[in-house]
């Protein structure tokens, strides 16, 4: 039996549903204890990023042999308890890049060109010319904080459109093919230079709290930053400090430390300028649900088919 506990593009389950009992529940996200109850008798189970497949989980889980992901984060996989049980994982690995790449353009251009937040004032008569004419990306530094397969199609994007690509990332040898065309630089350097600074690392105990009070203070006040990577990974209360006090020029957050957010993380972030919020969704559009769905259901079926 698969058991798939959120959203999926349907054409992918029912492919599913053709050759395996199947139990597809978007539901199920927000019931947990359901979730240990039917994966007793899984052979598969299929997440995004709210399921939390987690040791205790697996331990209920006898017959699980392998665990799919919506997305490319693990962070809510126990991926060594996986290993421990030889549970293989599949993650969608590069099937959501370009929809992540086009966020961080799409938002870096919102902000940088600051009019488009002006509906109230040309609706109520004003003429808000001069602050709404902005800035172009053209020209513009873009730093990349990881340099995976979502960064990489990033730069390709930012290129395209005249930027210059710096990158840092420890975590790829130097003599990599991948820093051919772009600048390997440290982190406090990317922060210094860039003028666009976006994320693209995992969740770990080496990147909470990455960009901090100290990290912040580098970014220039004419710079803008996009997190489409995890929550947590940003000081989320000293960006909100940064943005108003003026010491960076805003920034779009599409993760966040809590998810949905509470009253204490929502109130840091009331009332502030030239700030984008959205729900988890860079990665997420129907061109990439369809891409990602069935680049896991075909590792899923691959898995079962060849036992």
């Amino acid at each position: 039996m698969i058991l798939i506990t959120e959203f999926m593009d349907e054409l992918s389950v029912q492919k599913l549903e053709n050759r395996y009992e199947v139990i597809y529940d978007p539901s199920l996200v927000n019931n947990q204890k359901q979730i240990t109850r039917l994966i007793k008798d899984s052979q598969a189970i299929i997440v995004r990023n709210k399921t939390l497949v987690t040791r205790e989980l697996i331990e209920f889980a006898p017959n699980l042999l392998c665990v799919g992901r919506l997305g490319v984060g693990l962070d809510n996989i126990d991926t060594k308890a996986c290993k421990d049980r030889k549970i293989a994982v599949y993650p969608a690995t590069g099937a959501n890049a370009r929809s992540v790449a086009e966020y961080v353009i799409c938002t870096a251009m919102v902000l940088f060109r600051g009019a488009f937040n002006k509906n109230s004032e040309i609706l109520s008569g004003q003429w808000p010319r001069q602050e709404s004419s902005g800035l172009e990306l053209c020209g513009k530094i873009i730093g990349l904080i990881g340099f995976g397969q979502i960064a990489q199609r990033l730069r390709t994007l930012a290129t395209a459109l005249g930027m210059e690509v710096v990158a840092y990332d420890p975590y790829l040898s130097s003599d990599a093919k991948v820093w051919e065309d772009t600048q390997k630089v440290s982190l406090d350097k990317l922060l210094t230079v860039s003028d666009v600074i976006s994320l693209h690392v995992p969740l770990t105990t080496e990147t909470r709290n990455l960009i901090d009070k100290k990290r912040l203070r580098l970014v220039k006040r004419s710079s803008v930053l996009i997190n489409s990577a995890r929550g947590g990974i940003v000081n989320e209360q000293e960006l909100a400090f940064a943005i108003k006090e003026g010491r960076i020029l805003g920034a779009a957050l599409d993760v966040f430390s809590k998810e949905p957010l509470n009253v204490e993380l929502a109130n840091h972030f009331k009332g502030l300028p030239n700030i984008i919020l959205t729900p988890h969704i860079a990665g997420v559009t129907r061109e990439s649900n369809l891409r990602v769905s069935e680049l896991v259901a075909k590792r899923i079926d691959e898995h079962l088919s060849n036992l």
